[in-house]
């Protein structure tokens, strides 16, 4: 109880200032306030006062018009870039070079030859469409399954309104009929792959190819999600060499994603073989110095500087002399002929401990050439969560790396690929030959995986899943990204040949005939073009500091007002506040006098009543409803006393707001 009390006597000291009630409050408020304004509205006469009062409710909406789009500008958290030089002792950068064929044609001649030979004579039959001009007939039977899994066909256009559809290696001629071929696309089931979509194992592909008689003829190839299904899907072309080329990979795939590991290895060009001279600055290196990884698209890779095992390299000086020379041999005699159509070395600068993803971002070097490449750095540093959706590390990324296993760093075109992978798993039970695999998983293959190439090309051709890959990945907060100058010239030049080729034949092969030729030899220099460095970096656009002077700017713009001002506004919210919660207590009480009435409807008794009832021990209250209705008690003679009841104030449980007394 005198808890509640003490909380009541708190309530209205806290409230002798403003008033009880809230127009004493709100009066109170505009004379004490520093808020230009206000004080106007109260003081001057009652034109005045409405044009003050407009003023202000107009200066104040401003103010808070104003506070929103600054408060919207600052959660959209924009940022600037800025552009910094510097010079510094900067890392060679890791230099990843392949041969732009993977594998030896010697070494994989007998896993493709059945391939080979059913290219060849769809070739013959392609560029001989009339029966009997092949030479296949004086040849051993073919084996046609790999042509039924993605057959080739030409479609005939010599009628554009009635093309007809020709089977290379069937005489049968179909009419496509209410089927659209060639030009831009070949519709099959009522389904459609557009031109630069992928086909797979059930796939018909499109490839319009001009006769030498001004014959038009387009060389398709059909994927089906099984042999003899009309569920098919058709990939387009403008020239029967892509057509052939395209097939030719699909079908590789299928047969090279059976050969362990090692043995692909072992089929690629090796170290030793691949890498004649190397020179590093003033220090000399060989083969041993580069690190060998196993890629997909070009086989064994090589990487000098990659900072796995060893510390990474700086370059002390720019220019050429300090930089990276190499002599390559790429063997070119010794490609195979319809899966690798340029020759060449294909070459990546990239950070040390990443991937290098040579097919997105990586350059061709000319076979007989010295090919030159003046670097420049440039650094990116990006702001993380909320300004960018950029990763430090990728493991907020919803993504399982599957490049991990080789101990590199995150990227995003690792993250892309791996989404792809996964869903390729996922949905065709397989995975692609072309990334890595997670555990317990294969490699998709026609004998195992029939339908395999049909559901690649709808995945690949799929939006959706790309988008959902697209979002699912997010870009490093940190990049180094490398720019190059190329410049290429002969080499060696027609006098040196001789005595170059002769010395690099017996230093490679112990020999003294000449075992290299212009056609599969290259000279690369790599070199640092200035010292001067970059840094792309971002940095807050609007920080909390800009945020406050902002809003104070406006406020003191329009109103005149300060942070004091604010505290101002905030006491009279408190106070109305108390004042409310005072109103809300004393409602409460009368609602309870009310009910303790509701139950005793006559009047509480006088003093007079009371003190008789003390002094004389006869004295009992009468019930006026006992008594009969026809007795009446006359009236009681003489004056009665004072009721002292009528000097009180309030009841005696309330206490006054200014009651100090306990």
């Amino acid at each position: 109880m005198n808890l509640k009390k003490y909380f009541i006597r708190a309530l209205h000291r806290l409230q002798k200032g403003p008033g009880y009630t809230y127009k004493e409050l709100l009066v109170w408020y505009c004379d004490n306030t520093n808020t230009h304004g206000p004080k106007r509205i109260i003081k001057e006469g009652p034109k005045k006062k409405l044009i003050w009062f407009f003023l202000t409710l107009l200066f104040a909406s401003l103010v808070f018009w104003q506070w929103g789009i600054l408060i919207n500008t600052y959660l959209s958290y924009n940022v600037t870039s800025s552009l910094s030089i510097g010079f510094k002792t900067m890392k060679f950068p890791a230099v990843t070079v392949c041969n732009a064929n993977p594998f030896k044609y010697s070494e994989v001649k007998h896993l493709l030859k059945e391939l080979d030979r059913l290219i060849e004579v769809a070739l013959e039959r392609i560029l001989q469409p009339t029966p009997g001009n092949s030479s296949e007939n004086a040849s051993p039977p073919l084996d046609l399954e790999l042509w039924h899994q993605i057959p080739l066909v030409l479609i005939d256009e010599h009628d554009k309104d009635n093309p007809v559809i020709v089977d290379i290696f069937e005489s049968n001629q179909t009419a496509l009929g209410n089927q659209t071929a060639g030009g831009n696309q070949t519709a099959a089931d009522n389904q459609t792959a557009a031109d630069n979509q992928t086909a797979a194992d059930n796939q018909t592909a499109a490839d319009n190819q001009t006769a030498a008689d001004n014959q038009t003829a387009a060389d398709n190839q059909t994927a089906c999600s099984h042999q003899g299904s009309d569920n098919c899907t058709y990939r387009n072309f403008t020239s029967a060499a892509q057509a052939v080329t395209e097939w030719y990979i699909l079908q590789s795939t299928s047969i090279l994603s059976k050969v362990p590991l090692q043995e692909r290895i072992r089929m690629g060009y090796q170290a030793e073989d691949m890498i004649l001279a190397c020179l590093y600055g003033a220090e000399p290196c060989n083969y041993k110095n580069f690190t060998q990884i196993y890629h997909p698209d070009h086989g064994n890779c090589y990487i000098f500087n990659w900072g796995m095992d060893k510390e990474a390299l700086n370059s002390s000086n720019p220019g050429a002399e300090f930089g990276l020379k190499l002599i390559l041999d790429i063997s070119q005699q010794d490609y195979i002929p319809y899966l690798s159509s340029a020759a060449g070395a294909r070459l990546m600068l990239h950070q040390q401990k990443s991937f290098p993803f040579l097919k997105d971002q990586g350059i061709y070097a000319m076979a007989g050439t010295e090919t030159s490449i003046g670097v420049l750095v440039d650094e990116l540093e990006r702001m993380g969560y909320p300004y960018s959706d950029c990763t430090m590390n990728g493991s907020d990324v919803p993504v399982k790396n599957l490049y991990s296993q080789y101990n590199t760093s995150y990227s995003i075109q690792a993250c892309l690929r791996s989404c792809f992978q996964n869903h390729m798993i996922e949905i065709c039970g397989c995975g692609h030959y072309m990334f890595p695999l997670p555990e317990r998983v294969n490699y998709c293959n026609n004998e195992d995986y029939p339908g395999w190439a049909y559901c690649y090309s709808s995945l690949r051709s799929s939006i959706r899943h790309r988008q959902i890959c697209i979002d699912s990945c997010k870009e490093t907060c940190n990049d180094t990204q490398y720019k190059m100058t190329i410049s290429m010239a002969d080499w060696p030049s027609e006098a040196s040949e001789d005595w170059i080729f002769h010395i690099l034949s017996y230093e490679r092969d112990m020999s003294t005939n000449v075992t290299l030729d212009r056609n599969g030899i290259i000279k690369l220099n790599i070199y640092f073009q200035e010292y001067n460095y970059r840094t792309i970096s971002e940095s807050a656009a609007t920080t909390i500091v800009w945020l406050l002077s902002s809003l104070g700017g406006q406020f003191g713009f329009w109103m005149g007002g300060s942070v004091l001002c604010l505290i101002e506004f905030g006491e009279i919210i408190i106070d109305a506040l108390w004042i409310t919660v005072i109103n809300v207590i004393s409602w409460c009480k009368g609602l309870k006098q009310k009910r303790v009435q509701a139950r005793y409807p006559d009047a509480p008794p006088t003093v007079s009543e009371l003190v008789e009832a003390h002094t004389n021990l006869g004295f009992q209250h009468e019930d006026t409803d006992a008594l009969p209705r026809d007795e009446v008690l006359p009236p009681e003679p003489g004056t009665p006393p004072p009721n002292y009841d009528s000097l009180r104030v309030q009841p005696l449980d309330v206490l006054g707001p200014d009651s100090d007394a306990e």
